[in-house]
């Protein structure tokens, strides 16, 4: 298809919102973004410019049903979202972009997904995957500062921040926190999918996440068979792209180079 610089894709009758920065992908490798669970196409800031002008590859963003200009989604999310995700929607956008060879980059649950995409899919398409502050398996901690998050929105100023880049809010914050604060989501665990990941991981985490431990660095370590490149960055959170942009941009940029150098 002939791929705009921004726009929308029509899936099952709704729409994606896509941004594409630089060479489509007949012309060079492609780094897929999947954001975080409260994030959007915009909410990427200037990282995917960075990216593109760091790595010469072209960079699509899109943000998912219930995110940003996309179609709203069903509510409640059903406690399997993003496998979901992973292997119903996630490969029908790759299909229609064109995607030829190159990359998935997630962050938090556009992470999870993008290792449930790896392992569920043997796609001779994808040289690696980068995981940003990704979750396999819930923690306290992480289930903790998610509780906090729904006190933010409820009675905080999250709601209003939230507003100016979803285009309905309340489906963008209750698909991702109802979810996770079901008791059922207690037992949500993605591990299985790690040890049939064939391609280089990297992951990045903040040393200070609020969602999660370096248990799910460890854990993949662990399972993944395939090679693991860890990155832990100082005076970082839950969003290392936005709290240590530069740092964050060299090491994820340089795994990529490494990746397109193996592969080529």
């Amino acid at each position: 298809m002939n791929l705009q610089d921004s726009g929308f894709l029509t899936l099952d009758d709704k729409r994606i919102e896509y941004r594409f920065l630089g060479p489509r992908p007949d012309q060079a490798p492609t780094i897929v973004m999947l954001h975080e669970g409260l994030g959007s196409v915009g909410l990427w800031g200037d990282f995917p410019a960075r990216l593109q002008q760091a790595t010469g590859c072209g960079v699509f963003a899109y943000s998912r049903f219930g995110y940003g200009q996309s179609s709203p989604c069903a509510l409640p999310r059903p406690l399997d979202y993003m496998t979901r995700e992973a292997k119903e929607v996630l490969p029908a956008i790759l299909d229609q972009i064109g995607f030829k060879h190159g990359l998935l980059l997630g962050h938090s649950d556009g992470a999870s997904i993008a290792a449930i995409y790896a392992g569920s899919h043997q796609d001779h398409r994808l040289g690696g995957i980068v995981l940003i502050a990704p979750h396999f398996f819930t923690e306290e901690v992480g289930l903790a500062a998610i509780a906090e998050a729904k006190k933010a929105y409820d009675a905080g100023d999250l709601k209003p921040r939230l507003a100016k880049w979803h285009l309905d809010v309340d489906c963008a914050f209750r698909g991702w926190n109802d979810a996770w604060l079901d008791p059922g989501f207690r037992r949500w665990d993605i591990t299985e999918y790690l040890a049939y990941i064939r391609v280089p991981v990297l992951i990045v985490q903040g040393e200070a996440d609020q969602y999660g431990t370096v248990r799910q660095l460890e854990v993949a370590q662990q399972e993944c068979y395939c090679p693991v490149e860890t990155a832990l960055i100082e005076g970082a959170k839950h969003t290392p792209q936005r709290e240590a942009p530069e740092v964050t941009l060299q090491t994820v940029s340089d795994f990529v180079a490494h990746v397109i150098a193996i592969e080529a």
